[in-house]
């Protein structure tokens, strides 16, 4: 086994000789890396937060648009605001949704809310 060791790495043997500890110092330094790099420090957190509120905010469905393509449109907002770590509630997504629908729908968003008290 020593033979095979040191044929590979040197390294390796004294690892094994001196009882190697695995750095916890490096593994944290890279996470911290890797989140800035694909989520952002978090002022950069609040802020796409902050836009994907206002987007949430503004969104209506289109005359032209389906109830599907509207839908997708929403859970895409809510889904990346649950990936930077505020999730929507599901009523909010709903009552959303009723408030965003074109006028040809008033008579089922009533009934709607009717039936289930929002």
């Amino acid at each position: 086994m020593e033979a095979f060791l040191m044929s590979l790495d040197m390294r390796s043997w004294r690892a094994i000789i001196s009882e190697w500890e695995h750095s916890t110092e490096k593994d944290e330094t890279a996470w911290d890396i890797l989140e800035v790099a694909f989520e952002g420090t978090s002022k950069v957190k609040i802020s796409r937060l902050q836009i994907l509120t206002s987007h949430f905010e503004v969104l209506q469905m289109t005359e032209e648009e389906t109830i599907v393509e509207f839908n997708v449109r929403v859970l895409d907002i809510a889904n990346e605001s649950d990936t930077l770590g505020e999730k929507m509630s599901d009523s909010k997504l709903v009552q959303k949704v009723l408030r965003s629908l074109p006028s040809k729908f008033n008579m089922k968003v009533t009934a709607i809310e009717e039936a289930n008290d929002l």
